[in-house]
């Protein structure tokens, strides 16, 4: 061997025995992994599920046991890691669909002083799916409108049936059946079209819509499907695909949209679902 060859060699062999000490390392983790989520699936574990959370530095769930009295589908189970913003569907003794995610941000949201606050974490827990549709629409929480008010500096205005809101031109903002209306000074009144980044606003105010209306639903911002956990949480598709992957959401749990079309097929209501 020359003397060039044998440098080669004594710098190229710690590198290939650093790499592989690596896979190896990861590959024992990934095994330790799968171990542990089949005993939570298939013992139902729930013991290993608070390690596993308190790991993961999550030791309160806002959501613990929903639905205790259905019965599980026997041998089913979805788990999502929320530290890795992956989720898990597992059939009997195998990985039957796996997908990236987007999660809670844990991010805050105070409005005013001693006002409401929301907290947006994902679940940790055991859960259920309880329903499930295609193509949901997103019925707006008053965070949303707190959080869009922030943004752009607006004071918020909430509407209510029977009331009215003076928009400063003449006009005021009022409820006609399921629609917030424009009432003209003739009689006239004009629906609002409302959606994310185009919420009603009026002399300096932000309308927040009353339940019920149409302007208080948003089509699309959920995807194409949603499997329906309770409380308000769901996983579900999403009109950001660029947010998979990443602790984004405001608690639910986003897929892209092919994936959960995918897995609204395969998961029956009833599935359990574990959270960590």
């Amino acid at each position: 061997m020359s003397a060039r060859a044998a440098l080669v060699a004594r710098w190229l062999l710690p590198s290939v025995a650093a790499v592989a000490t690596t896979l190896l390392a990861t590959a024992m983790l990934r095994a330790r992994f799968e171990r542990d989520i089949s005993r939570i699936v298939f013992n139902d574990n729930l013991e290993l599920l608070g390690q596993l959370r308190r790991h993961a530095g999550a030791e309160r769930d806002s959501l613990l046991a929903l639905l205790e009295g259905q019965a599980p589908v026997p041998g089913t189970a979805i788990v999502i890691s929320v530290s890795d913003n992956r989720l898990w569907y597992r059939v009997r003794d195998s990985v039957a669909f796996e997908a990236p995610v987007a999660t809670g941000s844990g991010r805050a949201l105070v409005r005013g002083p001693g006002g409401s606050l929301w907290k947006f974490d994902t679940p940790r827990g055991r859960l259920r799916v309880v329903d499930k549709d295609t193509n949901p629409e997103w019925v707006a929480p008053d965070w949303h409108y707190v959080e869009e008010a922030e943004k752009r500096g607006l004071r918020l205005t909430r509407l209510l049936r029977g009331q009215s809101v003076d928009a400063g031109d003449g006009t005021t903002i009022t409820v006609a059946g399921n629609d917030v209306v424009r009432r003209f000074r003739d009689g006239r009144m004009v629906p609002f079209e409302a959606g994310p980044g185009n919420e009603i606003v009026v002399n300096g105010q932000m309308i927040v819509p009353p339940y019920g209306t149409n302007q208080r639903r948003y089509p699309g911002v959920l995807g194409t499907h949603r499997l329906i956990l309770g409380d308000g949480y769901a996983i579900h598709g999403t009109n950001v695909p660029t947010s998979i992957g990443a602790s984004v959401s405001h608690g639910c749990v986003r897929l892209r949209n092919e994936d959960i079309a995918l897995l609204y097929e395969m998961v029956p209501v009833g599935t359990r679902v574990y959270i960590y």
